[in-house]
């Protein structure tokens, strides 16, 4: 069986644990991370040199790095559904991924950890307001994207949106002032309503 290492708290862990909802995949899940520390021992570290959440064993593979995970197990049990089968689809839910890594989880790491943790990590009140621009701006970006289409590369979930979907949860959580993004919010809702976002996001 599929063995899981992680936090259901973490944002990358629900990332995996929200894509085997989805495909109905039957996984065993080891709680990990820094409430108890565990991510930083040997033991780990000899699955995980970065002592980071998630890890995978997949009969004997192991993986980590959330958003590669992802993508594995949706090429794996997902083919034409999360892992789109059309090479231009493909590459698009890929890009939508990727953009998750490198622009959406640095400001909204900044505003999780300053706004929602708890007790919150320390942060200047500029670093917060440049936080919140970036991310502003990104999901601006996502929400002129989303005008055309439900879901991020096309009419059907897909891995990319697996990416972005609990980085918009956390948003909608912020307690804070947000702008009118109704493609966004309308997306948002729409993962609300699936059974496996709301047990391994929404919850949260």
């Amino acid at each position: 069986m599929l063995k899981i290492w992680g936090s259901k708290g973490s944002s990358n862990v629900q990332k995996v644990l929200w894509a085997c909802g989805e495909m109905g995949l039957a996984f065993e899940r080891e709680e990990i991370g820094p409430r108890d520390g565990r991510h930083k021992s040997p033991e780990y570290r000899a699955l995980n040199p970065n002592a980071l959440v998630p890890t995978i064993d997949d009969d004997g593979f192991i993986l980590w790095e959330s958003n590669v995970i992802v993508r594995y197990l949706a090429a794996k049990h997902g083919m034409g559904s999360l892992y789109p089968e059309d090479l231009v689809q493909r590459a698009d839910a890929d890009r939508w991924m990727d953009w998750q890594q490198t622009t959406v989880a640095s400001p909204m790491g900044v505003l999780f950890r300053a706004l929602l943790r708890d007790p919150p990590d320390a942060f200047e009140p500029a670093e917060i307001d440049a936080a919140m621009q970036k991310a502003d701006a990104a999901w601006r970006i996502l929400d002129a994207r989303l005008a055309t289409r439900p879901y991020v590369a096309g009419n059907a979930l897909t891995m990319g949106d697996i990416a972005l979907g609990n980085a918009v949860h956390r948003w909608y959580r912020l307690p804070v002032e947000r702008p009118a993004l109704p493609h966004v919010a309308a997306w948002y809702a729409g993962l609300r309503e699936r059974p496996a976002y709301a047990e391994h996001i929404g919850w949260f």
